[in-house]
Order: C-alpha cells, then sequence, then structure tokens
C-alpha cells in the first residue's frame, strides 16, 4: 500500500513541510497526529484491523480536520 503522509498529500508545499516541522512545534505535533490517524486509517481500509464503522469514519472525520489544519498553516 502506498504511503499518503503530508509531503504525498501537498507536494507543493514538501520543502515547507520540511520547515515547519522543525520549525514549528504545533505543525509538528498536529503533523504527528495526522501521521498516526493516518496509519489507523490505512491499517483498518488494508483489512489489517475490523471496527465498527463509526470508528473508521471518526477515524477519517479527525485525518480531514487535521489535515484541513495542517493547510492551514501551509498557506499563512
Amino acid at each position: 500500500m502506498e504511503k499518503h503522509d503530508l509531503h504525498h498529500e501537498f507536494p507543493e508545499f514538501d520543502s515547507k513541510i520540511s520547515e515547519l516541522k522543525v520549525a514549528n512545534a504545533h505543525f509538528k505535533k498536529l503533523s504527528d497526529e495526522y501521521d498516526e490517524v493516518n496509519h489507523a486509517v490505512h491499517r483498518i481500509e488494508s483489512g489489517a484491523e475490523t471496527p465498527a464503522d463509526e470508528v473508521l469514519t471518526e477515524l477519517r472525520k479527525k485525518r480531514l480536520h487535521l489535515k484541513d489544519e495542517l493547510y492551514a498553516l501551509l498557506t499563512q
């Protein structure tokens, strides 16, 4: 399965993502949380875990919210 991290999601911000992960603690925290949630979603989608559908739905919502927050920071 292909990894979908922030660099994949926002290739146009590749260098800015790397900069912010070092220079901005809030961005780093959100980025780490995004990676964790994203990994959990991919584990469920691949069949490695089989929780209730509501769990996957909530994780997807959380991932989208984090992605929106990260995008806002990237475009400031």
